[in-house]
């Protein structure tokens, strides 16, 4: 069989684009279509240095960096794409991937990071951080009213959705009434190694905006007088760090090498954001360290409460507070191994097998009409 990847846009290298890498692993074959392709030259070894489709959008002013302006653009530009001589079609999607146009006998199976975030949820979160009010705020709202119209409308050009995780495949049904089958994206687990012991100091990784939380776990140890190193950037940078006391270290954005450190000598990674998986998290317990995060969204499938980690019931400084005294006072006691094979649930060979599976299984059926 003929495959197309399509995959958003082509930027950077992060969560969806690790999914979009073991696609082509899988499939080393299949032709890849993008919006955009602004991929630096040392970024592109995850599309294996192919060639890339995009779309008009890429030759439009001031696309390179601000091609999320276009967003109005973008379910027009997706429909433009010329998928006729492919017999399936894997959407990577999270904005408007999914819309690609099909025909009856093309198989179009779409792996869902989450449905389009600004339009459906937290909007006012997003509208914060890009500073929208007055007149332009209501441009924005207009615009993310049409789009959840069109939105809605292109699920019906999906023959199956694959969720990356339960959480993301009940927000499936709830915006498109579609049923999803759960793949738990690949994390890269053997980029870490566990150690035996842990060092005093706790530590953190995340963008700085406000759906993240970042502030709460940086007023948390700075009420608890405790070590806390927080590695990251973003819009929210400097109103987190006028909240941080003497205990709290903010490195800024920092080399995947220091990240990794970090991680394999931290007493306990803290992560208190809703996320529709959390691949952080995962990469924690790969390198041994207990995760103490928030009981909802993806941290409720990834960590075993008691076992790899805390839950918190709520996105509170109270809530950090607590979890972070109930582990010194050994309340818990956890083991990196424990740890470790908790991660390895979540490896790159299991999502491509999985991926395979589903795929053969779906096209077999197709076939057969």
């Amino acid at each position: 069989m003929k495959i197309a990847v399509v995959h958003e846009w082509l930027v950077t290298y992060a969560g969806s684009e690790r999914v979009c890498e073991q696609m082509l692993q899988l499939y080393p074959e299949a032709d890849l279509f993008s919006l955009v392709d602004f991929l630096p030259e040392d970024l592109r070894f995850f599309i294996q240095h192919r060639p890339v489709t995009t779309s008009f959008l890429q030759h439009l002013p001031f696309a390179n960096p601000r091609f999320r302006a276009y967003l109005p653009l973008m379910p027009l530009a997706i429909e433009q794409f010329d998928l006729s001589p492919y017999d399936v079609i894997l959407s990577s999607h999270h904005a408007v991937a999914k819309g690609v146009m099909t025909r009856a006998d093309q198989l179009h199976i779409s792996y869902v990071h989450t449905p389009i975030r600004y339009a459906w949820e937290m909007q006012q979160q997003y509208f914060q951080e890009a500073r929208l009010r007055g007149p332009k705020a209501a441009i924005a709202q207009g615009i993310l009213h049409y789009l959840r119209l069109w939105d809605v409308a292109c699920a019906n050009r999906v023959d199956h959705f694959i969720a990356n995780s339960r959480f993301v495949a009940r927000r499936i049904w709830k915006t498109y009434r579609r049923t999803a089958e759960v793949i738990y994206p690949p994390v890269a687990v053997d980029r870490f190694s566990p150690a035996e012991t842990r060092e005093d100091f706790y530590f953190t990784l995340s963008r700085f905006v406000p759906y993240k939380r970042v502030d709460l776990v940086v007023e948390a140890f700075t009420q608890l007088g405790l070590p806390l190193v927080v590695i990251g950037d973003g819009s929210e940078f400097r109103r987190v760090a006028a909240l941080a006391g003497p205990t709290v270290r903010l490195l800024g954005r920092q080399p995947d090498a220091v990240v990794r450190d970090h991680m394999q000598r931290c007493k306990a990674f803290v992560y208190p954001a809703e996320e529709d998986f959390g691949i952080a998290m995962v990469e924690a317990q790969a390198a041994g360290a207990p995760v103490i995060g928030y009981g909802r969204g993806g941290a409720a499938e990834t960590v075993i409460p008691g076992k790899t980690g805390i839950l918190m019931p709520e996105q509170t400084v109270a809530a950090v507070v607590e979890a972070v005294r109930s582990l010194e006072a050994g309340d818990f006691r956890f083991h990196p191994d424990d740890s470790r094979q908790n991660a390895e649930r979540f490896s790159p060979e299991r999502f491509r097998a999985e991926l395979a599976q589903f795929v053969d299984q779906q096209w077999a059926k197709f076939q057969q009409g």
